[in-house]
């Protein structure tokens, strides 16, 4: 498929301006692609961390409701709601971001109000099943790994985005902006190189009328 030129004047100075155009297109041309591939790489560590937490964090939920299941089967169901109707405890989550590869990604820190661990029971033990204990403790570990893991898949979200968008730019260097700059460049060379062969016969003839009227007049 040939390649579209640019509506230009074909001058010389258009020619240094072009060079100069395609010289900045493919030095970013060079920068988006290594943007795209570390963008690649650093998104392929969130993926696999991703999939890891997520099976921890599904396997965790799964046996807390074990537990919670086992726990309801063993306990009569007002002592069970009444375990969770004053919690001890409080989480709060500070949210940030940083900057990677130019992608805001969000950091989540969670503080729990006291790093008791007891805190996690907000009921006395002595009227509880274990199973229960168990599903709460459970529950407790795990929500590091959920915080942790909402984090890694906004972030993938964003750099996947992010990706797509440098992709479409690479290829609008590689595929359009480059060619169609290359084009035009050796379109204008060759006009100007006809101008200047035109010119140059031009004046040869000139040369030679100009040189065959003088010698003319010498003979007469």
């Amino acid at each position: 498929m040939a390649v579209k030129t640019l509506n230009v004047n074909p001058t010389r100075m258009e020619l240094s301006k072009l060079k100069a155009r395609l010289t900045t297109a493919r030095r970013g041309h060079k920068l988006l692609k290594d943007k795209r591939d570390e963008l690649m790489r650093q998104f392929l560590d969130l993926v696999r961390e991703n999939k890891t937490l997520r099976e921890k964090v599904e396997k965790g939920i799964n046996d807390a409701n074990k537990s919670l299941i086992m726990a309801r089967a063993t306990m009569p169901s007002q002592v069970a709601d009444a375990a969770f109707m004053c919690p001890k405890q409080e989480v709060t989550l500070d949210v940030s971001e940083k900057n990677v590869m130019s992608v805001e990604i969000p950091v989540y820190e969670s503080k729990m109000r006291t790093s008791d661990p007891s805190d996690i029971y907000a009921y006395g033990l002595a009227y509880t099943s274990p199973e229960l204990d168990d599903a709460v403790f459970e529950l407790a570990s795990v929500l590091p790994d959920m915080i942790r893991l909402a984090e890694v898949e906004k972030a993938t979200q964003m750099m996947a985005v992010e990706i797509e968008k440098t992709r479409r730019r690479v290829n609008a260097l590689e595929h359009v902006m480059i060619p169609q700059y290359q084009a035009t460049i050796k379109m204008i060379t060759m006009k100007l190189d006809e101008a200047e062969r035109s010119s140059t016969a031009r004046l040869m003839k000139v040369k030679d009328m100009m040189l065959e009227k003088q010698y003319g007049s010498k003979q007469q």
